[in-house]
């Protein structure tokens, strides 16, 4: 039996479409890997305005509450958004630099 991990999707949102669908096939890959995604911009974007500052702020809180029961954060693209950031450095402190891990577009998405 293949040891499913938790992996964190940290990857641009900024309220854009296109960032969700790179999000959705990131998750789909994920999937494909064995792995569980959580992607929270993904899912909060039903129903939380993004260019909505309070919004935004709870978002980003209720990321950092995820990501504590996350086993890795896979850190998509070369873009590191100020968002990207502030959960990269709070999983750095939670779980250390060892469970991060940066991945590229092509090396990722590449068929």
């Amino acid at each position: 039996m293949i040891k499913m991990k938790i992996v964190f999707v940290c990857s641009p949102f900024q309220g854009r479409e296109e960032n969700i669908e790179k999000a959705k096939r990131y998750c789909r890959k994920i999937v494909d890997m064995g792995h569980i995604p959580v992607a929270p911009h993904v899912y909060f974007s039903q129903f939380m305005d993004d260019s909505n500052p309070q919004d935004r702020r709870k978002a980003l809180e209720m990321n950092k509450k995820l990501l504590e029961f996350c086993d890795e954060l896979w850190v998509f693209g070369s873009e590191i958004t100020e968002g990207m950031r502030e959960e990269i450095e709070y999983f750095r402190k939670i779980k250390g630099d060892c469970r991060i891990v940066r991945i590229t577009d092509d090396m990722f998405l590449a068929d």
